[in-house]
């Protein structure tokens, strides 16, 4: 998988008020560490890391973060812990990076996509996406942005469960096989057409007996 080349200054301030200015400063604050590597507080362009995670999965997203320091930079192979948004703007507040090694498998969530419209859709049937995502191991070399999964041979009544799945190269899933990913279901009758249909119903029978 192609990595992403992530910026970052490193940042002496921390707490709420130097946060807020560096947001104002169109930055983000973030931290960065690893099983080998002391915590080192970064702040990044928010509008690039905005740009990356678009439309993407955090999680599956490997980056070369470049650590300007002392105009020495330094070049680390880095995914997102954990990402901070503000409730109401949804907003990034915070960025939590980790360090990988990139011969030693990760242990990820990759976002499940439906493709195709299935044989039971056609016939009236719907939809249900079930998962939307499934872990994996895998060698970053392998990892992936998603995973596109064909349900158009998809009956009303039938059900498409991970074990059908074939995963990309490289990818073992780390969930149940037997848990379901979609299925197609047969149409509801509402109360409305139920009633429309016994008054139809009793309106035949009405000129039977005349």
């Amino acid at each position: 998988m192609a990595t992403m080349q992530l910026d970052t200054t490193i940042r002496t301030q921390t707490g709420k008020g130097p946060a807020r200015r560096l947001r104002s400063a169109g930055k983000l604050p973030a931290i960065f560490y690893g099983p080998k590597t002391d915590p080192i507080m970064l702040s990044l362009d928010y509008e690039q890391i905005k740009k990356m995670l678009k439309g993407k999965s955090a999680e599956s997203i490997i980056f070369d973060l470049m650590i300007d320091s002392d105009e020495k930079g330094q070049s680390k192979k880095v995914m997102i812990k954990e990402i901070q948004r503000d409730p109401v703007t949804r907003d990034y507040l915070h960025v939590d990076l980790y360090e990988i090694a990139m011969e030693k498998e990760l242990e990820v969530n990759i976002p499940v996509y439906l493709i195709n419209t299935p044989i039971g859709v056609s016939e009236g049937g719907i939809l249900q996406h079930m998962r939307r995502e499934l872990g994996v191991l895998c060698m970053p070399k392998d990892l992936v942005d998603k995973i596109d999964v064909d349900v158009s041979g998809l009956d009303i009544g039938q059900s498409l469960h991970i074990e059908d799945i074939s995963f990309p190269p490289g990818l073992k899933s780390t969930e149940d096989l037997s848990l379901t990913i979609a299925t197609v279901v047969a149409p509801t009758i509402t109360a409305e057409e139920e009633e429309v249909e016994e008054t139809e119903g009793e309106e035949i029978e009405g000129e039977k007996e005349s």
